[in-house]
């Protein structure tokens, strides 16, 4: 792409900002203009106002950059939302009223009829719903949960080939996930915390809408016809979110099949070669102890799915363990991936 977008980051402060400016910088599609936080950085330069946390040095560039106010006034059209849900829902509509096209990792919108709940591999086609507004308003994308991404994205061969009826999830969720500063260490040194408030309903309710089929006559999702219940632990893991998941489905495959199913499966992001996608969705591992968190969290820039440990479930079909990174696939990076089916689907 000759002429890069021009993009702001909202919340760019946070660690989810942070991951934001680390995937953005030097990307070939976008270039970053603007960021903003709270009213507390704004006018400081960036390296001034933030607690730089990535593994990789803060780019010169961008630490000079002065952090404005989260106010629909920035030189750009395309922002991708950092905010805690908490500020969002205001804000994010400000940006939308203003003109201005939001991807959002927050989740104040996730569930409302006409906002997208977008996994680009899945469910590409729920971005028709944007088309029927009008072009200069604006208009926000959601990205899902960040357990829920690598859920979904393991569910859905399935779903389609065998018909998913059930699903029974225990998640054990990095720190990452928390934000920073986080859980305290004295809560989660030596322990694990069996509550993440609001988590379990996020992992119930939005796989319903990313796995529905999108009704044009209505503008909406009919909802898919799937049971899932889900238990959320939080463990002391740095970066990717665990799942032990057991299915009933319509049709029982063999497990070659099922695996066939995982390992062929391949989206829209694929076949047009958007620059996050992963050249693989799932990676499936015949080792009785993978995946893990510490080896397979950053398969594929940190964007694809990890499942092994498929065997036989005495309660329902088949049961399976999976991991995917919270902070890239699970959040940022599947943002920015949303962001450039967007520019596919035309809407830049």
């Amino acid at each position: 792409m000759v002429n890069k977008i021009p993009v702001a980051i909202l919340g760019a402060t946070g660690s989810v900002g942070q991951r934001f400016i680390t995937l953005l910088h030097n990307h070939p599609w976008f270039t970053i203009v603007s960021l903003a936080a709270s009213k507390q950085s704004a006018g400081k330069r960036y390296k001034e106002a933030a607690n730089w946390l990535m593994p990789t040095p803060l780019p010169e560039n961008i630490g000079s950059i002065i952090v404005q106010e989260a106010e629909p006034n920035l030189p750009c059209r395309l922002v991708f939302s950092a905010l805690d849900s908490n500020v969002a829902g205001d804000v994010e509509m400000a940006f939308k009223k203003g003109g201005f096209i939001v991807v959002s990792n927050a989740s104040h919108y996730r569930m409302a009829n006409n906002v997208p709940l977008l996994v680009p591999e899945i469910n590409s086609d729920h971005l028709e719903m944007l088309e029927q507004e009008n072009s200069a308003t604006g208009k926000i994308v959601t990205n899902p949960n960040c357990s829920t991404i690598g859920l979904t994205l393991a569910l859905h061969p399935l779903h389609r080939l065998f018909g998913v009826e059930k699903a029974h999830v225990v998640t054990l969720q990095a720190l990452s996930g928390a934000g920073y500063p986080g859980v305290a260490s004295m809560d989660i040194v030596d322990n694990v915390i069996p509550y993440i408030q609001s988590e379990e309903e996020k992992i119930e309710g939005e796989p319903l809408k990313i796995l529905g089929t999108y009704c044009p006559d209505r503008r909406e999702v009919d909802k898919a016809n799937i049971s899932i219940s889900a238990q959320c632990n939080r463990v002391a893991v740095s970066d990717g979110h665990m799942a032990c998941i057991s299915v009933k489905l319509k049709v029982k495959p063999s497990k070659k099949d099922l695996i066939a199913a995982w390992t062929t499966f391949s989206g829209e992001p694929q076949k047009l070669e958007l620059p996050s996608a992963p050249a693989q969705v799932v990676y499936y591992f015949d080792e009785q102890n993978f995946p893990q968190p510490r080896l397979h969290r950053n398969i594929d820039k940190g964007m694809a799915v990890s499942v092994g440990r498929l065997r036989d479930c005495p309660l329902f079909d088949y049961k399976f363990s999976l991991l995917s990174h919270n902070t890239i696939r699970g959040a940022a990076g599947g943002a920015i991936l949303c962001a450039e089916m967007m520019v596919k689907k035309g809407f830049f």
